[in-house]
């Protein structure tokens, strides 16, 4: 029985994986699929930000040791991690002044080798597949810039959603400063944008599908998990 766990960041990322993605995994060959918010999500308030690394890799031993059979992941906004101090996530800081088809790369990578190195001697490294989004989820629906206009109920904003999206090679490039991050392009044209609701909806319009075919790094993310062997109760 192959079990996967996705660590999410918040109730949009635990709602796509939940609504969209796991009926796709099942169908790849998993026989359970489920979301898990990082640590008391639903209990800090609506202001956002993700925990330290701290805190959340203690999530993911918890679960790799307990579960032996399955296999973890994460689904988590490059936006925003923590970069300095105690909580920083392992290679964030150095992602900041790597080119654009790096980054997601070297945060993924540092947050394998510390899972790994943590699990000790016997960890077979291939049960836990870090995913960094780039930069954010509201970046992924610039895949469809149409579909996006329609899943918000604003068909008149498929122009201005198609002129940010024309401005970069895939709609992972759209920037993170905190003026030009995707979910601030977003809330200038749709001031009450709520993320929770809204982009549930745009998603699920979008689909799947485009957004693979726009975003390289979301794509190799699944693509992996796709090729992941079965497992059944085994050793660490």
């Amino acid at each position: 029985m192959t079990r996967l766990l996705i660590h999410v960041e918040g109730e949009t990322e635990e709602t796509f994986v939940n609504q969209i993605l796991r009926d796709h995994l099942v169908e790849k060959g998993f026989h359970l699929v489920s979301a898990r918010i990082i640590g008391n999500s639903r209990l800090r308030d609506r202001r956002g930000g993700i925990r330290g690394w701290d805190s959340v890799r203690r999530d993911i031993l918890m679960h790799l040791k307990e579960d032996v059979s399955a296999y973890a992941t994460t689904m988590v906004d490059f936006y925003g991690l923590p970069k300095l101090g105690s909580g920083a996530w392992p290679g964030r800081s150095a992602a900041a002044t790597q080119p654009m088809a790096q980054k997601a790369t070297t945060v993924q990578i540092a947050l394998a080798a510390d899972i790994k190195q943590h699990m000790g001697d016997g960890f077979d490294e291939r049960r836990f597949i870090p995913f960094v989004i780039m930069h954010e989820f509201e970046g992924l629906l610039f895949s469809d810039c149409a579909a996006f206009s329609r899943g918000v109920g604003r068909p008149d904003l498929q122009p201005a959603f198609q002129g940010i999206r024309d401005c970069f090679n895939s709609p992972e490039e759209i920037n993170d400063s905190p003026t030009t991050a995707p979910s601030k392009r977003i809330l200038n044209l749709i001031p009450n944008y709520e993320k929770p609701l809204l982009g549930t909806l745009a998603i699920s319009e979008v689909t799947l599908g485009r957004v693979r075919a726009e975003c390289p790094n979301f794509n190799q993310w699944i693509a992996t998990l796709e090729m992941l062997p079965p497992r059944r109760d085994v050793a660490a």
